[in-house]
Parts: structure tokens; sequence; C-alpha cells
């Protein structure tokens, strides 16, 4: 269906009786919930403050995996339910998520067998659900695959296959795979309060971001899945309660395909601060990451701090012969990772990953930490929890095999459109009809003025920054471009939405504001 958002509030405010479900937090773990209670069948609706996957969700490294550090701390149970979960995903939505084959460079003679045996593991782990069996490389396959790796000391490498995909994409696809349940979905729709009866939670009180309306909204149970924001809802609930979120930053530099023009990404697994180093391809870029720094301070819009830059820069250079320098960054972006507290004072590298579910004496449902690709089962978890708070009948989880919205087997990746997958086709009629629409938007990147429209049109998208940043990638892919974009990207949408020109100057000066943080200065 289409995602119209005056639709969905008119349905909200015209409700009068009780949502089965509330969810407030529209990243991975909000959307995930909402796709599993609608599909369910409960009267579900979810609601957020900004943008759908605004947040976390949408600044990941781009990578559905079993994630090879957490084998090395020796979370095996993470690992595996991870692996399969890897595995439903790329069944689930193979448009949008792919099969990648990772390099670990070997530079000391005891690499080569340590991370050979650890490869092992993880495939073995995976079982039948595995992308591919890793194997040793020489050092002549390994030149190969990866031609610009640092050869300096090289003695040879260990190539393993993991997943691959766009993670505001995907977001994308689950808000219209609940719509298509007949699940409710508003972005820009702050949650200012919880309503009680009988200190029990039994609604929110919102604040549509984008005119001030106010109104209440009642429910059976209401959810907690705002990442980084847990807290925030938390205070709200009972102003007593202790921090549970210890939030950390991880920064990633997207740099031209040149750097690392082979298929394989580039796995270094041990930096100086404990850490993986990731250069991964994505859409025709290379996306260099991640950091691990502790933040105080939580913003809507994270900005990379300089250490961070120079840290990244300077591993990328061990490891690529092109060195890149600033000037070859064409955009660096931020996320803020909700890391739930431990005991002690744990790095933040270690801290856990795993998700989080407690409900609080009010009936408050809390879901916090895990990560994009176990957001499935963190949903499962979260549902089966509320329909029993709620006391809702007890109805199975289908979304283990459930096809994500825009579902295609085969995709043709050459294509400009393929992310869309089955919606490719109503794309291309737009651009039958009027062929102006076919036209590209930037020479540097592959985005069509179609696409903008059909954001506009289907996609919920209300801002230039929705268009530019979540439903195309422009900002995080060359974000001088995207601001090249703003003014046509402005007019297309106000010409689909009715609005004026006075609303497109202001949002292309937003836009132009925003992207600054994402544009390194020489």
């Amino acid at each position: 269906m289409t995602l119209n958002r005056d639709a969905f509030k008119k349905t909200v405010k015209e409700k009068s009786g009780y949502f089965d479900i509330i969810i407030i937090g529209g990243g991975a773990t909000g959307l995930g919930a909402a796709v599993d209670s609608a599909t369910r069948g409960y009267k579900t609706l979810l609601l957020e403050q900004h943008d759908f996957s605004k947040g976390t969700s949408s600044r990941s490294t781009k990578l559905v995996h079993g994630g090879v550090r957490y084998l090395q701390q020796g979370n095996v149970a993470l690992v595996l339910e991870a692996l399969r979960e890897r595995g439903l995903l790329i069944q689930n939505a193979p448009h949008l998520v792919r099969n990648q084959s990772f390099i670990v460079p070997n530079y000391d003679w005891w690499e080569g067998p340590f991370y050979g045996v650890g490869m092992k593991v993880y495939d073995m782990l995976a079982g039948k659900l595995g992308l591919g069996p890793s194997k040793h490389l020489s050092l002549k396959k390994t030149i190969e695959y990866l031609p610009t790796l640092e050869q300096n000391g090289l003695r040879g490498g260990v190539i393993y296959y993991d997943g691959q995909f766009d993670d505001s994409r995907l977001a994308v696809n689950l808000v219209q795979t609940a719509a298509d349940h007949n699940a409710t979905l508003l972005n820009y729709t702050k949650v200012t309060g919880l309503l009680k009866s009988n200190d029990m939670v039994e609604g929110v009180l919102v604040k549509d971001q984008l005119n001030g309306d106010e109104y209440k909204i009642n429910g059976r149970v209401v959810i907690n899945a705002t990442g980084v924001y847990t807290d925030n809802v938390l205070k709200m609930d009972n102003p007593d309660t202790k921090p549970m979120i210890s939030p950390s930053q991880g920064i990633h530099l997207v740099i031209d395909k040149e750097f690392a023009p082979g298929e394989s990404a580039i796995m270094v697994p041990h930096t100086d601060d404990g850490r993986v180093l990731f250069a991964v391809p994505w859409h025709g870029k290379i996306v260099v990451g991640t950091t691990d720094t502790p933040m105080d301070e939580i913003k809507l819009e994270p900005e990379a701090l300089e250490e961070e830059i120079e840290f990244i820069l300077k591993h990328a250079s061990q490891y690529l012969t092109g060195n890149p320098k600033r000037s070859d960054v064409r955009s660096v972006f931020a996320g803020l990772r909700p890391l739930v507290k431990a005991g002690g004072g744990e790095k933040t590298a270690s801290l856990s990953r795993d998700h989080t579910l407690f409900v609080s004496d009010s009936g408050l449902v809390t879901i916090t930490g895990g990560k994009w690709t176990t957001y499935r089962k963190m949903a499962q978890d979260t549902i089966d929890q509320a329909a029993t708070v709620a006391g809702l009948n007890i109805k199975e989880c289908v979304t283990e095999n459930l096809r994500i919205h825009g579902w295609l087997k085969n995709v043709d990746r050459s294509d400009p459109l393929h992310q869309y997958g089955s919606d490719r086709l109503k794309l291309k009629k737009m651009i039958e009809d009027n062929p102006e629409l076919g036209e590209p938007l930037h020479e540097r990147l592959p985005y069509l003025k179609a696409e903008v429209v059909w954001a506009a049109r289907n996609e919920m998208a209300m801002t230039v920054e929705d268009v530019l940043s979540r439903r195309t990638r422009a900002l995080l892919l060359d974000a001088k471009a995207s601001v090249d974009m703003a003014p046509e990207t402005a007019r297309l949408m106000a010409e689909e939405m009715g609005w004026d020109k006075t609303w497109q100057k202001k949002q292309v000066e937003e836009y132009t504001e925003l992207a600054k943080a994402y544009i390194l200065a020489d």
C-alpha cells in the first residue's frame, strides 16, 4: 500500500478505542516490532519523533553479520543467533541484502592459522544458512583479490563470507511491510508523555513535529524501542529510574572505489583500540569504519570527532596503498550505539551488544541494545512479552519466513533502481509516463528524479533530508554532490506535495546546513 502520513494521522485521531500495541521508536528495533505485531493481527501503532531510521539505524557499517568480534570474545550464543538471522534476512529481503566476501590480510606468521581456524568455527556455526566456506589465500591470490592492499610484509589472507545491505532502505521496506499488514505508522510524531490509569501505562501523549498538533492515544501496552533515547522514555515513566544506556559513537568515512577496486571487503580484526576495522564496497564507494568512542551527550545529528577521523585515515593508510587523505573523503557520518551498561568501568568495545528486554512496574515494555542483524528476533521476543503484558490473545510469530516488501529473488545490481526490488517496475512506469523523471539528479551519483517523486508519494518522505539521506543515500555517498541536488529535490517534492517556494527555500537552507557536518574540511 501507499504510505500516506495524513491518512495515518486521520486513522489515529479518529480512533475511539485502544490500539493493542503502541511502539515508540522508528529504528530497526521498533520497525521490526511493528512488522511482528501487525503480522500477528494486533492493532499496531508506531510513532517516531523524526524520520524512520533517522538515528543509529541509518548509520551502520552496512553489514548483516554474525560478528567475528563476538566470536573472539567467546560469545558463541550471540554469534549463533546472528548467523541464523543473517541467513533469514538474505532469504526475506534478497533485493537489499547480499552475500559479500571479506578478506582478513595476514602480516604476522600466526595470523593465517589463527584466523583460518576462527573462520572455520564461524562457518560451522552458520550451518546450512552459511554463505560460503572460508579458506586460506596465498600471497598471490590475496593481491589478486585486493590489488591496492599494502603488500609490505603481507603473507597471505583468509577469505570468508558475510552479508551486506542498505540499512535505511530496509527500514523503509519494514514500514511498508507493517503498513501492508494494517499497522499505522507516523514519522515526525514525538511522544511527550505517558498516559496512566492506576499507575499502569495505557497510552501516550504526542506532538506532531510538523504542525504542532497535540493529542492523546490509548494503547493496551506501550513498547519503548527508542535506542539511545531509552532512558528519556523510562524517565517519563519513573523520574527516579537509573540510566541504563551508555552511548558509544561509531563513525565511517566514505571514499571512492579506486582505493579498493576489487569486489571483496577488507576486515582488519585488531586495530590500536581493539576494534575491528572494515573497508566495505557499498553503492560504488568504500565505507571505512568504525570507531568506538564513549559519549556523554546524545544528539539526533551526532558529529564525527577529529580524533576519530584521524584514527580511521591512519588505519586506512596502513592497509590501502593509495593512502586516502582528507580530501579523498566523500562523506563522513556518525552514529550512536545504545550499549547497555554493565557493572564496573568497562570499555564500550566490550559492553553488551545482546539485546535487553524488561517490563517496568507500570507495564511499560522496554527493548534496547542489539543490532540490525538480529532485529527480527528482538522483535519476536518483544511482541511475545508485550502481548502477555497486555493480556492479548497469544498468536504465533510469523516473521521467520515473511517476505519483506519489495522482495525480489533475482536482482540486477547494475540497475540503478535495483534496491526498490519489485517496486522497481512502478518507478520505470513513472519514467515511461514522464521521461523527465528518468534524468539523473547528479552526474556523480546514480539517483534519478523519479526517486524523489516516488519517495514523497509512496515512502512518507517529508523533507529534503529524508530523500537525500535515507530514501536515497546521496548524503552518505557524496555529501557535496547531495547539496547540489537539494534545490531540484525540493522543487520536485513541492510539486508533488503542493508546497510553496518558501517551503523549498527553507528546506534547501536547512539541508545545506545539516550536510556541512558530513563534508570534511581540508
